[in-house]
This record gives C-alpha cells, sequence and structure tokens, in this order.
C-alpha cells in the first residue's frame, strides 16, 4: 500500500507538469482548432531561459518570471508568423505550419546552446526529504505541486472573471458572433496564446528542475504527453486538460513503479488509441455537430 501512495504522488507531481503543458494545448485548440505542436518546444525555450536566470544568480521565483513573459512573447510571435496567414486557408496548412515551427525552434536552439544535455546551478534548490506517513516526499514535489496550483487558480481567474477571459470564451464558442458584437478575435487569439506559451515556460522550468535536466530536444516527449492528456480530458476543455495530465501523470507513475518503466511511454499512446476508439470526445469533452 504505501508503494501504490508512494507512486500515486509521484504521478501527481508529473501530472502536474503535464497539466500545465496540456491547459495552452487545450486553449489553443478551443479558440482557433489548431494542435501548436509547437507548444512542447516552447517549454523547451523556457527552461532555457529559467536556467540562464539562474545562471546569472536569479532566485527560482524571478527566473520564472522572466521565462513565462520571454516566452508570452515568443508565443505571440509564433502566432503572428507562422499561423495567423495560414489559419484561414486550412487546418492542414496551420498544422503543417506548426511541424515547422517546432523544428524550427528545436534545431535554431540547438545551433546556439548545443546538444549537450544542461543542469540547473545546485544552490537554485537546495533538496530536502520529507517523510509522511510511509510516503517520501521532496521539496521538488512541493514546489511543482504549489507552483502549479498558483498557476492555474490564476488562469481560472482569468478566463472566468475579468473581460479577456469572458472575450476568449466568446471566440471559443463562436468566432463569427463575437466579432459582429465587437470583438477583436485577433486580439483575444493572440491574448491565448500569450497565456498558454507562459504557463509552457513555467512547466519547463519545473520538469527542467524536476529532473535536473535540458536539452534543445527535450519539449518533444513532454509536448505529445501534454496532448494525449488534452485528448483524454477533453481538448478544448480547461478543467478536461487538468485532469488529463494527472491521470496520465499517475498511469505513467504505477507503470514504472511497479516494473514496467521502459513501457511508460507506449502506455501513454495506448490511452490515446483507447481514447479515440471508446470516447473520442474524451472525459469532461462535449459533443459538437458540424454543420455540412
Amino acid at each position: 500500500m504505501e508503494e501504490l501512495l508512494q507512486q500515486l504522488f509521484n504521478g501527481l507531481s508529473l501530472g502536474s507538469i503535464y497539466a500545465l503543458i496540456a491547459v495552452g494545448y487545450t486553449m489553443i485548440y478551443g479558440i482557433v482548432k489548431l494542435i501548436n505542436f509547437a507548444h512542447g518546444d516552447v517549454m523547451m525555450v523556457g527552461a532555457y531561459v529559467a536556467l540562464a536566470g539562474t545562471i546569472m544568480g536569479l532566485g527560482f521565483i524571478p527566473s520564472l518570471v522572466i521565462a513565462m513573459i520571454a516566452c508570452a512573447f515568443l508565443g505571440v510571435l509564433i502566432e503572428l508568423v507562422a499561423y495567423r496567414r495560414v489559419r484561414p486557408v486550412s487546418r492542414l496548412a496551420a498544422l503543417t505550419s506548426a511541424i515547422g515551427m517546432s523544428l524550427f525552434l528545436e534545431y535554431t536552439m540547438m545551433y546556439f546552446v548545443g546538444a549537450e544535455i544542461r543542469t540547473f546551478p545546485p544552490g537554485v534548490l537546495t533538496e530536502r526529504t520529507y517523510n509522511w506517513a510511509g510516503i517520501i516526499i521532496t521539496n521538488k514535489d512541493l514546489l511543482v505541486l504549489g507552483t502549479t496550483v498558483v498557476l492555474v487558480v490564476f488562469l481560472q481567474f482569468i478566463i472566468y472573471r475579468t473581460r479577456t477571459g469572458k472575450a476568449m470564451r466568446a471566440v471559443s464558442y463562436d468566432g463569427q458572433a463575437a466579432q459582429l458584437m465587437g470583438i477583436n478575435v485577433n486580439n483575444t487569439i493572440s491574448i491565448t496564446f500569450f497565456i498558454g506559451s507562459a504557463l509552457a515556460a513555467a512547466a519547463g522550468m519545473l520538469i527542467g528542475m524536476y529532473y535536473n535536466s535540458i536539452n534543445p530536444l527535450m519539449g518533444m516527449m513532454p509536448g505529445l504527453k501534454a496532448f494525449i492528456a488534452a485528448v483524454l480530458g477533453g481538448i478544448g476543455s480547461v478543467p478536461g486538460a487538468m485532469l488529463g495530465g494527472i491521470l496520465l501523470g499517475m498511469t505513467e507513475s504505477l507503470v514504472a513503479g511497479f516494473g514496467g518503466s521502459m513501457y511508460r511511454d507506449a502506455v501513454a499512446f495506448i490511452i490515446l488509441i483507447l481514447v479515440l476508439l471508446v470516447r473520442p470526445t474524451g472525459l469532461l469533452g462535449k459533443d459538437t455537430q458540424e454543420k455540412v
């Protein structure tokens, strides 16, 4: 039982990181119906910006804020350069552009910083371990969970308590009607990329510190798994993305903890296949009908 609880807690920490990335995926898809496959690489850029901040002697919070701001503007730039012109053409064109932007970010970063693995300076976070009812908890786990809760609560406040959030929900529901009501759709989409990319940067720093390892290709697999988490929870639903991320993280930890570590990545894709076969709308997604 202690081993089971330990793996569930480890999965909660990992799932929180997936949830932060998945929220960005689902917000962007909910508004522009675009799978932003460059989202995981924005996370990677955020990890490197945070690493630069810690190397310069900044603490965790200043480095996190700088990384989030830098990647927020990077997300707006990506939307403006790579997506805005091709969105009206077709979804396939936008998807192709997203894949191209993903590769561009990966190999541009590799050109400037090299392909070797980098680690955070040891003074950023002194690791401590706590034992609670037989469960080993580290301050890294608490940092990940605490940061995720704060950011998710702040995101919920923006979505449901601000005019910007109301505009985002209106564009998500019906973009043409929102435009007729005076909402600037392009600005709303840019704000969505701004917020989603900032959350991805936070996830990048958290996952970099959690494993103490970053590299230019680090965003590929977490990005795909966050996409799976968004599909599992119901892509387009922010609570669904958070639920899907936590469930996926717990499933991976249970598989790895009970002797199947080599299959942990495969399990994520098996979950994706099962969800698409059994419930394509995800756990909290809604059935929608498209007119032809």
